[in-house]
């Protein structure tokens, strides 16, 4: 009988000799530090007699093991389950998720919020739920956005990335078209851009959502917690009058697991019933539920944001001092190499040293902008920072960047 399956071996072949394949790297815990193990296959971790320095995590606040954060994730786990059992719409829906997506709404400035299992469930769910005709993306948007766009309908327009202009000319040619008056148009960008560090330009952007009549959805995933109030850059430029849908994350500065999307009544009405990553997804697990609000709450009432930037103003200062090109205007610190085989040396020559920072590079960034992706946490002391700085000074030498 002829063979119809998949040729899986040849697959990840294809990987090895292109230096794409990427494999599972376990650690003993989640923070700033931890033992790593090299990828076990299909045997047991055997962790390093080392303990390294995580320089590569989205656990900005440095919150998963902030004993406050534990003790709310276990408070819930013994008072309402470990797990939601169900759908939100059967029988999942907890006190623990109303109060969450209470005290998401309140600060992101909306009527409501409502939580997800996933980040990547909140996009795609919100975008096929609202069946635009036109959507208008940035061209580096996370996944999640390219798949929601992939899975309507729906006409996509791509902008040049972070350009406001760009958004508003692809606007004006779509407006001049015959079908354009019966058409519904959603905007969508991140507001943080993951691999790059760069911030959307939301103000102009919602200047050319209003002047156009378009609808504007911001990914807050790598902003979330960050900003003004624990809030993100929507909150830090005031516009959340002038942005429909906010979504965001649990998983990244609020330690936990999730994701969520906040704007009205209406819209959040309208994603409980249509939104089907939500209607036939078990709801969010109480403990991560419970984790997210005790993080959201120290986020927004402690200095934690503070130790944050202090961190990431003395890395970006140590960093191109020493004439590393440092990308971006966030948080988010990518050091941009260009060649491949450089990036994964410097890679490799950090974690010799015992800081965790991998290269990345395509097709998760485009060809001949390879980088290091950097991002300190709130939880890293001065020390912890001069090492890395060491780190990359010794490494770059190394490798002849410096």
């Amino acid at each position: 009988m002829e063979d119809r399956g998949f040729d899986l071996e040849e697959r990840v072949d294809a990987l090895e000799e292109s230096t794409l394949k990427r494999s599972l790297s376990p650690v003993d815990r989640v923070a700033e530090r931890g033992y790593f193990a090299p990828p076990p296959g299909s045997e047991l971790p055997v962790l390093s007699a080392d303990e390294a320095l995580v320089f590569a995590a989205n656990n900005y606040l440095g919150l998963t093991d902030d004993q406050r954060v534990q003790d709310a994730a276990r408070q819930a786990a013994a008072t309402v389950g470990t797990g939601a059992g169900a759908s939100r719409l059967v029988t999942g829906d907890t006190m623990v998720h109303q109060d969450l997506e209470r005290l998401l709404a309140e600060t992101k400035g909306t009527e409501r919020a409502l939580s997800f299992s996933s980040g990547y469930a909140a996009n795609v769910g919100t975008i096929t739920a609202l069946e635009p005709d036109v959507i208008f993306s940035d061209e580096y948007n996370h996944a999640s956005i390219v798949d929601g766009c992939r899975l309507t309908a729906a006409e996509t327009v791509v902008y040049d990335h972070c350009d406001a202009t760009s958004l508003r000319s692809k606007l004006a040619a779509r407006a001049e078209s015959a079908a354009a008056s019966d058409e519904s148009w959603l905007i969508v960008t991140d507001s943080v851009f993951s691999m790059d560090g760069t911030v959307a330009p939301l103000t102009e952007i919602c200047e050319a959502a209003e002047e156009f009549g378009a609808w504007l959805m911001v990914d807050e995933a790598h902003a979330t917690g960050l900003y003004a109030n624990g809030g993100g850059v929507v909150q830090a430029e005031g516009l959340e009058d002038r942005v429909q849908i906010q979504m965001g994350t649990l998983s990244k500065a609020l330690a936990s697991q999730g994701g969520y999307v906040a704007g009205s009544d209406e819209l959040i009405e309208c994603l409980v019933n249509d939104a089907r990553s939500f209607v036939f997804s078990t709801g969010l697990a109480p403990p991560a539920a419970a984790a997210a609000s005790e993080a959201l709450h120290i986020a927004r009432h402690s200095d934690v944001r503070e130790r944050l930037w202090q961190n990431v103003a003395h890395l970006r200062d140590g960093l191109e001092s020493m004439g590393f090109d440092v990308l971006g205007d966030s948080q988010i610190l990518p050091v941009l190499v260009g060649d491949r085989d450089d990036a994964v040396a410097l890679a490799d020559g950090l974690r010799i040293r015992d800081v965790v920072a991998p290269a990345i590079r395509p097709p998760t960034v485009p060809e001949g902008t390879n980088r290091i992706r950097v991002a300190p946490l709130a939880t890293h002391d001065q020390d912890d920072i001069v090492t890395c700085l060491e780190a990359f000074k010794d490494a770059g030498e190394d490798v002849g960047l410096l």
